[in-house]
C-alpha cells in the first residue's frame, strides 16, 4: 500500500501539489473572512465555583461570575479631584454607551467608582481608583481581546495618559492582546543549517522544509476554524505551529534520507520513493499516529478547554504527517536526482535567507533582512552569468564512512563496555534533574505575570497597590434567599468573613432585587494574591469550615464563585486526573511497543526511561518557573502544562524509540550478535536523530522569545525533554540497557505473541535492483550520503 501510494504520487505530482496548494490558498480565503473564535474560559464540571458562576447569570446578569477586567488609574491630584474625575467619567459613560445590545461593547458591563455604591473601588489613599469590567464567559476570548483593544484604542483617543499626573492603565488577561508568535522563523532559521550540514544537498532542505511549513500552515488554519465549532484557546496555535514545525521537518527529514539512501543502492527515483515510503514512510506514520492518540488522551480529562488544546494540536500533526506522506512523494518526483545535486550558489543562497529569518527572529531592523534577502538573490544570478566563479561549482561527494568506523560505533562500545557505570550514571543525572518536582506546585500564574511593558501587568500593579494584591482576585459569594431575613443571617455571615484570617474585606449582602430578593451576593477581598498558596488555603478553610458553622442551622447554602476560585476547582479538578491520564498513555503505548518489537522487556524499559526523560525536563520546569530561576518571576505551574507536554513528549520520544530499536533489532535478527547489534544500531541511526533532536530543540527553545508565559513555559518543557531524551537518554542509557540484558530484550512468551497484532513499521527489507531491472537507476550517481 505505500509504495503503491508512493508512486501514484511520484507519477501526478503536479495534481497532489496543486491538491496542497488549492486546499492552503482556500483556507487562507475562509479563514481571512470568518477569522479565528477562540475561548480561553475554563469550567470545571460539578464545582463550587460553576453552581455560582450559573447562580450569578441567573440573578445578577453574571456580573462577578464571569472573567475579571478593568480600567485602573492613579491621579497624583486624587481621584476625586474635578478635571480627573470628569475625564475619566466621559470615558465611563462612553464605554456604557457601547455595552448596549448591538454596541460594539455588547456583553459587558461595567461598575464606575464615581456610581453610588462605587466608594470601595476607591483606594484609601484616595489617588488610585479602579471601573471594574465584568466579562460574562458567553464571549470568546477572540472578542474579549478585540474589546480590550477597543477600550484602549479610547482611552488613547483621548489623551487620558498624556494628562500631566494621571496614569490609565486597562487591566484583566481576557481583555489584553494577544501577539501573534515570531519565535518560529529563529527555529526555522536553525533548521536551514541544520539541514544543509547534515544532508549535504540545499535542494533536499528545501523540499524538507517547503513539504513541513505547508503542513504546518494548513493544520494553523485548520486549528482557527475549528474554533467556530469546539472550544479552542488562542494558545492552542502556538502550540500549534511549534509542534508541527518539528515534528514536520523531522518526519520529511527521515523520509528525504530513506530515499537518497535507496539511490545510492542503484534505485531509480521513482523506486527510491517507493522504498522510502515502505520504510521510513511506515515510521512516521506510526510515530505521527502515536503523537496524535496521546493527544487525543486529554478528551478523557473531560474539560472543554483541556480538549481544545489536544485537539488543536493533533490537528497539527495530523496535517503534518499527511502531507509527509503524499506532498513529499510528489515533490520528490519533481526533483529526483537533483536532490544530490548541491552548487555553491545555492549553499551561500540557503545561508543568506537563513541570516534573513534569524534578524525577523530577533526583531533587528527590517533594513538588515532586506539585505540578506538581496545577498542570496545575488548569489543566484551569479551562477548564471557568463563569468568563472566558484559559486557555479557544485559541492564534492561526500565521503562515506564506513559504519564501523564511526565515532558512534565507537561511541557504543565505549558505553557498552562498561553498562553498569553508564546505566547508573545517566539515571542519577535524569533523577537529579527530577529533584525540584517534589515542589510541584500546581495553579494559575495571573497577570502579575505579564511583561512589565504591558498596560495588562501596568493595571495589576496599580491595583495592588491601592488595595492590595488580594484585589485582583476577588470572590463572590452567592445563595438564593427567601426572604429579607436571609439578609439579615447573610449580615452575619459577613461579619464573620471579616474577622476571619486572610480576609481583607467582605461587603454586606447585595440582593438582586431590593423589594423581592431572589438571591444576594458578598463580595470578598483576600489579602494575598490569585497565584499565593495563602489564597488557595483560605477558599479550602471558607468552603469547608467558616461559611458551613456560620450557615449552620438555616438554610442558605452560599457558593464561593469568581474567577480565582473557578481557578483553584479547575486545578483540584485536573489534578485528581492526571494519575488517570497517565495510565491510558502509558499503558497504550507499553501495548503498541510489545506489537512492533515482539518484546517484553524493551517496551518496559522504553516506558520507564520514557518516564525518566520527562521527569526531568518537568523538573526544569518547575526550577525556571516556579523557583523563578535566570530572572523569570516564580509561580505556580498552570495544571494543564504536565498533562500536554506529556502526551507531546511521550508521542515525540516514541519516534526515537522506534527509529533507533528497529535497526537494534533488524541487526539482531540478521546477525543474532546482541552486542554489535545495539552498536550497529546506533551508528547508523544516530546522525539523523541528532539533527533532527537539534532542529526540535531549537525550534522549540526558539519559544522562550516570546512574552506568552505559558508558551515560554512549553518552549523550555519540551526542548529540554528533547534535548535529554536524544541524548542521555538515547546515547548512553539505551546501549548500556541493551548490552546488561542481551538477547533477552527480544524476549516474549509465546502465548503472548500469538495474540498480540503484527505492526510492521520498518516495511520489508528492500535488497538494491538488480541492472537493468524495472526499478533500476539506467543513470546512477554516487548519493551524498
Amino acid at each position: 500500500m505505500y509504495a503503491r501510494l508512493a508512486r501514484w504520487c511520484f507519477k501526478h505530482s503536479w495534481y497532489v501539489i496543486g491538491g496542497w496548494v488549492t486546499i492552503l490558498v482556500v483556507g487562507v480565503g475562509v479563514f481571512s473572512q470568518v477569522g479565528p473564535a477562540y475561548d480561553g474560559t475554563f469550567t470545571v464540571p460539578e464545582s463550587e465555583s460553576l453552581t455560582g458562576s450559573e447562580l450569578l447569570n441567573e440573578y445578577f446578569g453574571g456580573f462577578g461570575g464571569g472573567q475579571a477586567g478593568a480600567i485602573v488609574f492613579k491621579a497624583d491630584a486624587g481621584v476625586t479631584d474635578e478635571a480627573v474625575a470628569a475625564k475619566m467619567t466621559a470615558l465611563f459613560d462612553q464605554l456604557q454607551s457601547e455595552m448596549v445590545p448591538g454596541g460594539q461593547l455588547d456583553g459587558l458591563s461595567i461598575q464606575s467608582p464615581y456610581a453610588p455604591g462605587g466608594e470601595q473601588l476607591v483606594s484609601p489613599g484616595g489617588q488610585i481608583a479602579q471601573a471594574r469590567i465584568n466579562v460574562p464567559n458567553a464571549i470568546d476570548q477572540t472578542k474579549a481581546m478585540e474589546m480590550g483593544e477597543h477600550i484602549n484604542d479610547l482611552v488613547n483617543e483621548k489623551g487620558l495618559n498624556e494628562t500631566d499626573g494621571l496614569q490609565v492603565e486597562v487591566g484583566g488577561a481576557v481583555l489584553g492582546s494577544f501577539e501573534p508568535p515570531e519565535s518560529e522563523v529563529l527555529g526555522v532559521a536553525f533548521a536551514v543549517f541544520v539541514l544543509i550540514v547534515a544532508m549535504g544537498s540545499v535542494l533536499a532542505m528545501g523540499t524538507t522544509l517547503a513539504v513541513a511549513l505547508t503542513g504546518v500552515g494548513i493544520g494553523a488554519i485548520a486549528i482557527g476554524l475549528a474554533s467556530h465549532v469546539i472550544s479552542v484557546p488562542d494558545t492552542a496555535v502556538t502550540i500549534g505551529l511549534m509542534i508541527g514545525i518539528g515534528v514536520g521537518i523531522d518526519y520529511a527529514l527521515f523520509i528525504v534520507t530513506r530515499y537518497r539512501e535507496a539511490l545510492g543502492q542503484g534505485f531509480d527515483p521513482e523506486g527510491a520513493t517507493a522504498v522510502a515510503l515502505d520504510t521510513a514512510g511506515r515510521s512516521v506514520i506510526f510515530a505521527g499516529f502515536t503523537v496524535v492518540v496521546s493527544l487525543m488522551g486529554l478528551l478523557i480529562i473531560g474539560v472543554p478547554f483541556i480538549a481544545g488544546l489536544g485537539l488543536g494540536a493533533a490537528m497539527t500533526v495530523a496535517v503534518v504527517m499527511v502531507s509527509s506522506i503524499t506532498l513529499l512523494p510528489a515533490a520528490l518526483g519533481l526533483v529526483r536526482r537533483k536532490v544530490n545535486v548541491t552548487k555553491w550558489r545555492g549553499v551561500a543562497a540557503s545561508v543568506f535567507i537563513a541570516l534573513a529569518l534569524l534578524t525577523i527572529g530577533l526583531g533587528l531592523p527590517p533594513l538588515l533582512a532586506g539585505a540578506c534577502i538581496g545577498l542570496a538573490v545575488i548569489s543566484l544570478l551569479i551562477g548564471y552569468l557568463p563569468i568563472a566563479t566558484p559559486l557555479k561549482n557544485s559541492l564534492a561527494p561526500r565521503r562515506e564512512v564506513p559504519l564501523r568506523d564511526t565515532v558512534w560505533y565507537s561511541w557504543s562500545h565505549q558505553i557498552q563496555a562498561k553498562p553498569w557505570r553508564y546505566a547508573v550514571l545517566s539515571t542519577l543525572i535524569l533523577l537529579a534533574l527530577a529533584v525540584p518536582l517534589l515542589w510541584l506546585n500546581l495553579g494559575f500564574s495571573d497577570e502579575g505575570n505579564f511583561s512589565e511593558s504591558t498596560t495588562t501587568r501596568r493595571a495589576y500593579d496599580l491595583i495592588s497597590e491601592g488595595f492590595g494584591p488580594g484585589a485582583n482576585g476577588p470572590f463572590v459569594l452567592i445563595t438564593e434567599v427567601d426572604s429579607p431575613a436571609d439578609l439579615q443571617v447573610l449580615g452575619g455571615l459577613s461579619q464573620t468573613l471579616n474577622a476571619t484570617d486572610g480576609v481583607a474585606f467582605a461587603s454586606p449582602p447585595i440582593p438582586n432585587d431590593a423589594n423581592n430578593p431572589g438571591a444576594a451576593i458578598i463580595q470578598l477581598q483576600p489579602t494575598t494574591s490569585p497565584q499565593a498558596s495563602e489564597t488557595e488555603d483560605l477558599v479550602k478553610s471558607l468552603r469547608e469550615e467558616v461559611i458551613p458553622t456560620a450557615m449552620a442551622g438555616t438554610a442558605l447554602e452560599p457558593k464561593l464563585a469568581g474567577a480565582t476560585a473557578a481557578g483553584i476547582d479547575f486545578t483540584s479538578y485536573l489534578a485528581g486526573r492526571i494519575i488517570l491520564f497517565f495510565g491510558v498513555v502509558l499503558s497504550l503505548s507499553f501495548i503498541l511497543l510489545m506489537a512492533v518489537f515482539r518484546s517484553l522487556l524493551v517496551p518496559l524499559k522504553a516506558v520507564i526511561m520514557n518516564m525518566l526523560s520527562i521527569g526531568a525536563a518537568y523538573g526544569v520546569v518547575v526550577a525556571v518557573f516556579q523557583f523563578g530561576l535566570f530572572g523569570i518571576e516564580g509561580a505556580p505551574i498552570e495544571p494543564f502544562i504536565p498533562m500536554l507536554m506529556f502526551a507531546i513528549v511521550f508521542g515525540l520520544s516514541m519516534d526515537y524509540e522506534v527509529f533507533i530499536l528497529s535497526r537494534m533489532k533488524e541487526e539482531f535478527e540478521r546477525t543474532g550478535d546482541a552486542a554489535n547489534s545495539v552498536a550497529d544500531g546506533l551508528a547508523a541511526t544516530a546522525r539523523v536523530i541528532t539533527a533532527a533532536a537539534a532542529i526540535m530543540v531549537v525550534v522549540f527553545g526558539s519559544f522562550m522569545f516570546e512574552d506568552s508565559r505559558i508558551i515560554k513555559l512549553f518552549g523550555l518543557g519540551l526542548s529540554t525533554a528533547v534535548l535529554i531524551d536524544a541524548t542521555v537518554v538515547r546515547m548512553l542509557l539505551v546501549p548500556a540497557t541493551m548490552q546488561l540484558l542481551g538477547a533477552r530484550n527480544w524476549w516474549l512468551p509465546q502465548w503472548l505473541d500469538n495474540i498480540l497484532p503484527n505492526l510492521n513499521v520498518e516495511g520489508e527489507h528492500h535488497e538494491p535492483p538488480v541492472p537493468g531491472s524495472e526499478d533500476a537507476d539506467p543513470e546512477r550517481e554516487p548519493v551524498l550520503a
